[in-house]
């Protein structure tokens, strides 16, 4: 026990503690030194970090609000944000305008088609209401011809110029959706009439009855065709070259939705009946168009036949009066040139009259009124009459083509055709040459499109090549029917 009193324990706590305290807190002091100091050197070098941080924020901040390209300064513009719609290209609205007059045609045509089968079965009193609409969707669409028209000769380009241009482009587009629209709204009223799906039994005789009577009559027809290729050169017959083929082709699809439209009433398959007889009517109208367009010119030819030599003579007069004013002194020198011009046509016809070939006696005419309207002679009497026989039967044969092609002629032939038109009730002379650039921009319009009797679906092709139905599908999509463009998407299939 005595020697454990003197551990250094109780030692301790003599006088030595305070040099133990004293060199503890020494230690503690140096402790807590080495401590501070290790703590200063982080902190002094996360400062610098910072302090060189915001100095390169501050430099590059400077260098992008004074960053210049040479000689010019380039100080940071905001995005602006236009409210402002994107303009729509000139060559679209172009386009656009161009769909809208070929469909509003194609319906104005369609709606008349169908009109003419109500008629055959209701009479005209039931149905002359919807011929005052159609009327009337017919003067929107001729307004909006007459804006292609014009258009077309040279609406000037850029400034203000592109404005009006614009301008009409819109309003083809106005005029034409009217004629829809008013189509549109007569459609459900004229559904009514029709009343297809509780009355198919009538409906299906009217179409019958026409069908058989277009078959038998397509004989006679080819006949008359072949007596016009015996009697005057190609030339005369060209407008019809191919349509009682085609005629024959229309009857065979006709034939073919004809029984079948039968066979879905018997069923009670209405909407598949409705179908099948909407697209055998429009076969059985574009039939009846081309056989009928055989008639018209074999008509105008004889007619043009007898008017010929009357029509020369009558010329012939008309040129010698004005020689008496060029010899007079009353015209200048290009009125001389005309004068030889005109004797010249003159004598080519003279020469073709009394040659032992045959010739054609419209083209004859069309050079009698030609050079007669040259010398800006009146048309009264019967150069009156040769002009309107050549523009009407120039008209006829362009609308022919386009009514039984109109699944690929585009908005130029029919603006010509629309053209020669309103001129043929106005200054029938003037009718002919738009009519006649009409068909031939429509027959190029077909080229392009290509043949629809190659191949083994030629009769649908042929269908929709005439606008009878509006698809290439295997069964050629729906048929058309009296309406506008919303009463045609009643019949398309929906996606999906």
């Amino acid at each position: 026990m005595t020697i454990n009193a003197e551990v250094p324990v109780a030692a301790t706590r003599a006088g030595p503690t305070a040099g133990r305290a004293g060199q503890g807190a020494a230690a503690d002091q140096e402790a807590d030194g080495t401590s501070a100091a290790d703590l200063v050197l982080p902190l002094a070098a996360v400062g610098g970090v910072g302090i060189l941080a915001g100095y390169g924020y501050v430099r590059r901040t400077r260098r992008a609000r004074t960053r210049t390209t040479p000689g010019v300064a380039a100080p940071v513009v905001p995005p602006v944000v236009s409210s402002r719609p994107p303009v729509t290209p000139l060559p679209l609205l172009e386009r656009q305008a161009g769909a809208a007059l070929v469909q509003a045609d194609d319906c104005v045509r369609t709606s008349r088609a169908e009109l003419s089968f109500a008629e055959a079965r209701s009479g005209p009193a039931a149905v002359e209401p919807f011929h005052r609409i159609l009327r009337e969707a017919e003067r929107e669409l001729a307004a909006a011809f007459a804006i292609h028209l014009r258009y077309g000769q040279g609406v000037p380009e850029g400034g203000e110029e592109e404005a009006a241009r614009r301008q009409a482009l819109a309003g083809i587009v106005g005029r034409c959706a009217e004629a829809g629209r008013r189509l549109d709204a007569a459609a459900p009223g004229f559904d009514r009439l029709r009343a297809l799906e509780r009355e198919m039994s009538g409906a299906l005789e009217v179409a019958e009855g026409r069908f058989r009577e277009l078959t038998g009559r397509s004989g006679a027809v080819e006949a008359t065709l072949a007596g016009l290729h015996a009697h005057y050169p190609a030339s005369a017959t060209d407008a019809v070259t191919g349509y009682v083929e085609q005629a024959k082709d229309r009857l065979v699809f006709a034939t073919t939705h004809l029984n079948q439209a039968r066979q879905a009433a018997d069923l009670e398959r209405t909407e598949q009946a409705v179908r099948e007889l909407r697209a055998a009517e429009g076969a059985v109208g574009q039939a009846d168009t081309l056989l009928t367009g055989v008639d018209q010119l074999a008509d105008s030819l004889a007619e043009a036949a007898d008017l010929v030599p009357a029509a020369l003579t009558g010329a012939e007069a008309e040129r010698e009066r004005a020689r008496a004013q060029a010899a007079a002194g009353a015209v200048d020198g290009a009125s001389r040139s005309l004068l030889d011009d005109t004797d010249a046509a003159l004598a080519a016809v003279r020469e073709e009259l009394t040659g032992d070939r045959p010739y054609d006696p419209l083209g004859a005419l069309r050079s009698i009124v030609r050079a007669v309207s040259a010398l800006g002679a009146g048309q009264d009497g019967v150069l009156g009459a040769a002009a309107w026989l050549v523009g009407r039967g120039d008209v006829r044969a362009a609308d022919g083509f386009v009514a039984t092609h109109r699944g690929a002629v585009g908005a130029g032939a029919r603006t010509l055709l629309a053209t020669a038109e309103r001129l043929l009730g106005t200054d029938p002379a003037a009718a002919d040459e738009p009519a006649l650039e009409a068909r031939e921009l429509a027959e190029q319009d077909v080229r392009m499109h290509g043949n629809p009797y190659s191949g083994g679906a030629e009769h649908t092709s042929g269908a929709v090549l005439g606008g009878v139905l509006l698809g290439e599908d295997p069964d050629g999509g729906p048929p058309l029917a009296f309406g506008g463009p919303d009463t045609r998407k009643r019949g398309e299939p929906h996606p999906g």
